[in-house]
């Protein structure tokens, strides 16, 4: 398995690569500009914030036949409500200007012909993010909050949520499925770079499962259905993963080969 390249930047000291505080200046000027983008995100998603609330709770009114009664407990946990919605959805509607800073980041580090991939790397990474979370949405939403009402119904008792537990507990599952759904992604970008390849990651399937499974109760509610409601797509998840890599690894040895190797290095 070969090495990664080394990482260099546009800002090179005496031996061509960037120093740390260089390193360290440029990632300062990406998540500031990552934070901004999410902010304009959170100004543009509070315009349309109570159509945004009515999409979350579409999963559960499915479920219910509308017949489960959302509540709110206190005076501000309605305004604060929107506040927390419209962030869950800036995160979604800024994803695009946020993964083209990571794009940016770690592009010094990279081959030459490598870099030109910002555009494939920026659509694909957002496209996945978003599928994530529409999965959630249309798919694993519904089947949580099915298993749930269950329980409430098998012991006889109507259920009123309260609608900042009920929006924790969606936000979560939403964020959770868009982050996990960019593993593909990044066994392609991980076996370009050389840092893996398939036969590693079929050698370390034991520990993946594990992994994945620890991660999935991290980050999901503490429940054990929303755990492997997570856990299940993951699996499949890294097993596209291989797929991906066992593609992708041969062209990668392809493009280092003396007949088709890239001239240039990095910088």
């Amino acid at each position: 398995m070969s090495e990664a390249p080394k990482i260099e930047a546009a800002f090179p000291g005496e031996d061509g690569r960037m120093p740390l505080i260089e390193h360290l200046k440029e990632l300062r000027i990406r998540l500031i500009r990552s934070v901004i983008a999410i902010g304009v995100g959170f100004l543009v998603a509070y315009g349309f914030v109570d159509q945004i609330f009515y999409l979350l709770t579409v999963p559960l009114r499915a479920v219910s036949h509308n017949n489960v009664l959302l509540i709110g407990t206190g005076i501000g946990e309605a305004f604060f409500t929107k506040i927390k919605v419209a962030l869950v959805a800036a995160l979604f509607v800024a994803s695009p200007a946020v993964l083209y800073e990571l794009w940016r980041f770690i592009a010094p580090g990279l081959y030459e012909s490598e870099r030109k991939m910002a555009k494939p790397f920026v659509i694909f990474t957002t496209l996945f993010f978003l599928a994530g979370g529409y999965f959630c949405w249309a798919v694993v939403l519904k089947i949580g909050y099915a298993f749930f009402l269950r329980q409430y119904a098998s012991i006889g008792v109507t259920p009123t949520l309260r609608i900042s537990e009920y929006l924790n507990f969606s936000a979560k599952l939403l964020l959770a499925f868009a982050i996990t759904f960019e593993l593909p992604v990044l066994a392609f970008f991980l076996t370009r770079l050389g840092i893996v390849d398939y036969h590693w990651m079929i050698h370390q399937l034991r520990y993946a499962i594990l992994i994945i499974f620890i991660i999935a109760a991290a980050l999901t509610p503490p429940d054990f259905i929303s755990q492997f409601l997570l856990a299940i797509p993951l699996l499949l998840l890294y097993a596209l993963s291989i797929g991906v890599s066992y593609v992708f690894r041969q062209q990668r040895e392809e493009i280092q080969s003396p007949a088709g190797s890239d001239a240039s290095v990095p910088r």
